[in-house]
């Protein structure tokens, strides 16, 4: 974090500190919107993309032009190198989704069936599919309450001799405890993939998330920091692993490589030249859009945090820049009357303030067993094995985050103080009068 960013951030919560007292009082007595009342803001957040004539002049430039494939025009590798360049990364592999990312390095990295990949069960589908459908064990490795992340503590007990990769995933854009990450890593010689699909210039002790380990993924889906609509990112200081990403997604063609690198089959995992001419003009916005997601989520916790039962996610003392995909709190129904999550978040949703629940137990969903019992696992792994699979993956950490866990889009970030004001002002609303709810 730089040091403008630092002093922009304390500047902010210290003005949020002062603010707090003059903030307009919710009435005891004033009627929630659910219930049939007046909502606390009736206004729009931001949408979601941003766009302007930058990207109307980059397509038309690509329509055009006739150059569409990657390997005939300029602008994925121009913005493979712009990437490279941002994250202080030796080598970016652009691919056609963060999903394509992950498959992509988990291919590079060697695993296969019969290995084990730890992965924490706080995260986006995805991250578990790739693992699968490189025929490999998810072994979920609970999570970190406070943080939302995955309890890097808890990584050592789940090595086995089958382990080959250790998979942490920076949710919300915030970074998992990296240093305690890495040390395991270090000490069982496991390579460490981060997924950073959240996480865009997110740092951890100054350095940007996805240069850590050995490789790193990002997703530029629609509704990431930089978006594409769809679009991903490898990023690497390895050239072998450069190489390997570079072949796999193209077909195993491996252009220029080391001969230490030797041709394997591969995939169609490439980025098309609109993607790339439309990532190079969002990236334009990206640093300034970041900043205000920062102050307005300094700000926005230093107002939750005066609200009992409202526990804004921790971040751990290595973190130098969160990206704020996503504002995470966790809420307390004991502080709210006994009110339902589900009934709170109806309830911020009539004050006009959108949240979500977040994630469910991803550990626990139908497609991993379903996924185990296929021939191909079954061809793999014992019975025992993959009986004993399912008992060695409870986290109920992960169960109880699971039920508490509220989300604010990062695009609600990029709204004004005011908005900031509101959000807070309609969680005290319900909190006043929750006992009309229960």
């Amino acid at each position: 974090m730089s040091k403008h960013t630092r002093r922009q951030l304390l500047k902010v919560t210290s003005v949020s500190a002062a603010a707090l007292g003059a903030a307009a009082p919710v009435r005891s007595d004033e009627k929630l919107a659910v219930l049939g009342g007046t909502p606390v803001r009736r206004g729009a957040f931001p949408t979601w993309p941003v766009i302007g004539p930058n990207e109307d002049r980059a397509m038309e430039e690509v329509l055009h032009g006739k150059e569409w494939f990657r390997y005939s025009g300029k602008y994925v590798k121009a913005f493979e190198d712009a990437w490279a360049k941002q994250l202080g990364a030796a080598h970016a592999v652009a691919v056609n989704s963060g999903t394509s990312a992950l498959i992509t390095s988990l291919t590079a990295l060697g695993v296969g069936p019969g290995d084990e990949v730890l992965v924490p069960p706080y995260t986006f589908l995805a991250t578990i599919n790739a693992v699968l459908l490189k025929h490999a064990l998810p072994v979920f490795v609970d999570t970190d309450l406070e943080t939302f992340q995955i309890d890097a503590k808890k990584i050592e007990a789940a090595i086995t001799p089958r382990t080959v990769c250790i998979l942490p995933v920076h949710i919300g854009g915030s970074p998992a405890d990296m240093d305690t990450v890495l040390s395991a890593a270090r000490k069982h010689k496991l390579p460490v993939l981060e997924d950073t699909c959240q996480s865009h210039l997110a740092e951890w002790r100054g350095k940007k998330l996805g240069t850590l380990g050995d490789v790193g993924c990002f997703s530029f889906q629609a509704s990431k920091n930089l978006n594409s609509g769809e679009g991903g990112a490898i990023s690497t200081n390895s050239p072998e692993l450069y190489a390997r990403c570079m072949g796999f997604q193209n077909q195993g063609i491996v252009r220029g490589a080391p001969a230490s690198v030797s041709p394997v089959a591969g995939c169609n995992m490439r980025m098309t030249e609109f993607q790339g001419a439309l990532l190079l003009e969002q990236f334009t916005r990206l640093e300034a859009q970041m900043r205000v997601r920062e102050q307005n989520a300094a700000y926005l916790t230093e107002q939750l945090k005066q609200i009992p039962g409202i526990k804004p996610a921790r971040m751990y003392d290595g973190c130098t820049r969160n990206a704020y995909h996503l504002y995470m709190f966790r809420y307390d129904p004991k502080h709210f009357a006994g009110v339902p999550r589900a009934r709170f978040l109806q309830a911020l949703s009539a004050e006009g303030v959108p949240a979500s629940g977040g994630y469910g137990t991803v550990n626990k969903q139908p497609f991993i067993k379903n996924t185990l019992e296929t021939r191909a696992f079954k061809a793999v792994y014992s019975s025992s094995q993959l009986a004993s699979f399912h008992e060695r993956n409870a986290c109920p950490v992960n169960d109880r985050l699971c039920e508490e866990a509220v989300w604010f889009t990062q695009n609600v970030l990029l709204g004004s103080r005011s908005d900031m004001d509101q959000i807070a002002d309609a969680i005290r609303k319900i909190q006043k009068g929750a006992s009309t709810l229960a």
